[in-house]
């Protein structure tokens, strides 16, 4: 009789750990296996705006390989399916659905784009997966708070007012707009609109170039005749560079000032010395060759491990913070990973990146309201 009892409750016991293990398998989320935690991005690979996709990808990645070289996340190795979408819309909403639907992501990462992004946020809310980090400081993905996405860099709002602020402090008051026509032009536009507003000015001129076009004629048209003694510009790379080489050559040097994600390094490497030297750039990531903050060490020690040829700029800082977060956020998981549980890691205590602090609440997902003033000088240097 004691022998009978002792193989059911073996066979009870064997039978609620086969249990537990299926029940456990039905209720992982998507994305966690026993060996790895599958990520997804969506950003321009290829196209005018592929480099920004290509610099953010690298600092993803060396952070993930950093971290994978530890052993992972509880003895699981991150790994990312990247797809490209050009810096077009409709693109990356199909990769948003294909990341979730077809590649069975855990959570998102390294969006970029205004437009592309707000896009893609119904796609990934209803689908209840989170997405950490998109080259946007769209006031769109703010507000109101969305409980999926988390913003790692400060709104266009922050870094207009940054530069309005300036302008006006050095005597500067004929400011014109030039923007692209997107959510992320139109954002810039109403920025810097706003801002001149509480110095009681209004835009001297403004003029737009389509979404992913170099037709910049009929904006410098408008601008030049309104005689700006500056021009800020929410542009991205190639645009940028054709108004200002336009600008100058029919005769008008006003300051020519533009926000983050036109990429400094890229835009002096477009530019070349002395066609990019004198531009302002505000910036919303610390300075990548700034040595003397932890978060920097570590990103350039990272980078330089992924990749021996990779130079340090802004993008690849911020895909590198990008992912430090995501690790950070699933780090302080504890058991099996779920989004319910990524999202209430990343809103219950700030994360401290070494000399670069991101927060967020259940109020507010905004991450970060960090703006520095850079110019481009001699040799296409970066400077401060």
């Amino acid at each position: 009789m004691t022998r009978k009892l002792i193989a059911r409750a073996r066979l009870a016991l064997a039978a609620s750990a086969l249990l537990a293990t299926l029940v456990g398998a039905v209720q992982a989320d998507p994305g966690i296996t026993p060996d790895t935690i599958h990520l997804g991005m969506s950003s321009p690979f290829s196209g005018p705006n592929g480099d920004y996709g290509i610099a953010m990808r690298s600092g993803v990645l060396a952070a993930l390989d950093e971290v994978n070289a530890t052993g992972g996340i509880g003895g699981r190795k991150l790994t990312l399916t990247a797809l490209d979408d050009g810096y077009e819309t409709d693109r990356a909403v199909a990769n948003t659905r294909a990341l979730i639907d077809t590649h069975q992501v855990f959570a998102l990462l390294a969006f970029y784009g205004s437009s592309p992004t707000t896009a893609a946020m119904k796609v990934f809310s209803d689908a209840g997966v989170p997405l950490v980090g998109t080259i946007s400081g769209a006031d769109a993905l703010r507000t109101p708070v969305n409980r999926h996405m988390f913003n790692l860099r400060a709104s266009y709002a922050d870094e207009t007012a940054a530069i309005v602020n300036h302008l006006v402090a050095l005597g500067i008051t004929r400011i014109a707009v030039f923007y692209q026509d997107d959510g992320f032009g139109q954002s810039g536009l109403a920025g810097v609109t706003e801002r001149l507003k509480a110095h009681q000015l209004a835009p001297v001129a403004t003029g737009t170039v389509p979404r992913n076009s170099v037709e910049v004629g009929p904006a410098v048209a408008q601008i030049a005749k309104s005689a700006p003694q500056a021009v800020v510009m929410v542009t991205l790379l190639k645009p940028t560079a054709a108004f200002v080489t336009a600008m100058r050559a029919a005769g008008h040097s006003p300051q020519f000032v533009t926000l983050s994600p036109v990429g400094a390094n890229l835009l002096a490497g477009e530019m070349g010395e002395a066609g990019a030297r004198g531009i302002g750039i505000t910036q919303v990531m610390p300075y990548p060759w700034n040595d003397a903050l932890p978060l920097v060490r570590r990103y350039r020690k990272a980078l330089a491990t992924q990749d021996t040829n990779a130079e340090p700029d802004y993008y690849s800082l911020e895909g590198y913070v990008t992912g430090r977060v995501m690790i950070e956020a699933l780090q302080r998981i504890s058991g099996p990973p779920t989004r319910d549980k990524l999202i209430a890691a990343l809103e219950h205590a700030p994360f401290d990146l070494g000399g670069h602090r991101v927060s967020f609440t259940p109020d507010d997902h905004g991450g970060a309201h960090y703006v520095d003033l850079t110019i481009i000088g001699r040799n296409g240097r970066i400077l401060r």
